[in-house]
């Protein structure tokens, strides 16, 4: 018998390829004949599922989307960074000078930090509004409704939905308001580093300044002191003083941003060994300083006081400079387009949810009739019937009904 059935498989191979696709138009043809057979539930079914979404799509309240882009502070190449570009041995100290490749993608990071979001949530009070019971909770809920992103353009657009439109653009003209006050705590730009160092010593200059004033003045003066007329003894060797002072620290801060070996750092060098020389020759030229020291408390206090009367002065130029070099970076947020309230919802689309509903539910009822009709064509078959038997009967019993 198995001879037989081997002829007969043989039989069919051998059948010209017309014949063979004969059998395969038959498979077609008896597929499109179950689509026909259940035509009216394929169609109905999902025209109902359509529509019954579309009507549950109206009862969903709507969002407002609102939408703010603005520029981000723009950081030139600073001084420092441009001559030590210029050294092939020192490009790679060039490069982390410069900053990281897309500035876009600090700022973005600036907006979703937890400082910012926590400053959002004391501000618009989204514990409340999100019925959250932690801070964390809220964040998690702020930044399920806001979208932060930024372009190939370089600018960073900030999107937020809500139910209330006038609330959404509020929220999203926040984020940028709230950046610019963590801009103005930060100092990001090598200027603004130089900026905030020179500003503390030009704070710490001031106070001895004050300090060294209230001392002389609390000294007295005599005729004989007054006679050495310590200001042409004294201002000099203590402005020499105050700028060795000053050009240390300069140095000591060129140091966070400059190698060495950098020309710029070199220069300064220089310049502080230059003043040294000219310190010890004015001492040396100035016979009649030690005179002018044993005359009284007066002359020590006064050059105590033109010190930091120079060194303050010395500082508040190069405050002055970073100043003026940080304002040329452009550390301002520059906004393209404000966010407004809405007037058209984002949220539900109602056409998109009804047609997505229709074609879910046709494919399933169509996977429905195919699975319904495998199963009578099995049934019919006493050999697939057995098999369906069998699985039947094992299925009970996974699930303990036998």
């Amino acid at each position: 018998m198995s001879q037989s059935v081997n002829d007969n498989q043989s039989a069919d191979n051998n059948l010209p390829v017309g014949m063979q696709d004969a059998d395969d138009e038959i498979s077609l043809l008896d597929l499109l004949q179950t689509i026909v057979d259940n035509l009216r539930l394929l169609v109905l079914g999902p025209l109902a599922a359509g529509v019954t979404a579309l009507g549950i799509s109206y009862l969903i309240p709507p969002t407002y989307t609102a939408k703010t882009q603005f520029l981000p502070p723009q950081q030139q190449q600073s001084a420092a960074a441009s001559m030590l570009a210029s050294l092939g041995s020192l490009g790679g100290l060039a490069g982390a000078v410069g900053g990281i490749k897309n500035p876009a993608d600090q700022f973005v990071a600036y907006l979703k930090s937890v400082t910012i979001q926590d400053s959002l949530i004391e501000r618009f009070k989204l514990l409340e509004r999100y019925d959250a019971e932690t801070k964390t909770e809220a964040r998690l809920d702020l930044k399920e409704n806001v979208r932060i992103a930024s372009g190939k353009d370089g600018l960073i657009s900030v999107e937020v939905e809500d139910k209330d439109p006038k609330f959404a653009a509020e929220l999203a003209n926040a984020h940028v308001e709230e950046l610019g006050k963590l801009l103005g705590r930060l100092a990001i730009t090598e200027a603004q580093q130089r900026r905030l160092f020179f500003e503390k010593q030009l704070t710490q200059a001031k106070e001895k300044l004050i300090k060294s004033e209230i001392e002389l003045k609390s000294t007295g003066v005599s005729g004989s002191v007054l006679k050495s007329n310590p200001a042409s003894a004294v201002a000099a060797v203590a402005g020499i003083q105050a700028g060795i002072t000053a050009q240390e620290v300069k140095l000591g801060a060129m140091r966070g941003y400059l190698a060495e070996t950098a020309p710029e750092f070199k220069q300064a060098l220089n310049e502080l060994a230059n003043l040294k020389a000219q310190l010890a020759k004015q001492e040396k030229d100035t016979p009649s300083s030690s005179n002018i020291t044993a005359q009284g408390d007066y002359v020590s206090k006064y050059r105590e006081f033109k010190y930091n009367e120079t060194l303050f002065e010395l500082f508040a130029k190069q405050f002055e400079i970073a100043k003026v070099d940080e304002s040329r970076e452009g550390a301002v947020i520059q906004v393209l387009d404000t966010a407004q309230a809405p007037d058209r919802k984002s949220k539900p689309k109602k056409a998109l949810i009804a047609i997505i509903a229709a074609l879910a539910v046709g494919f399933a009822l169509l996977l429905f009739v195919f699975f319904r009709q495998a199963l009578n064509n099995a049934s019919k078959d006493q050999e697939s019937a057995s098999k369906l038997t069998k699985l039947k009967a094992s299925w009970q019993k996974a699930i303990g009904k036998a």
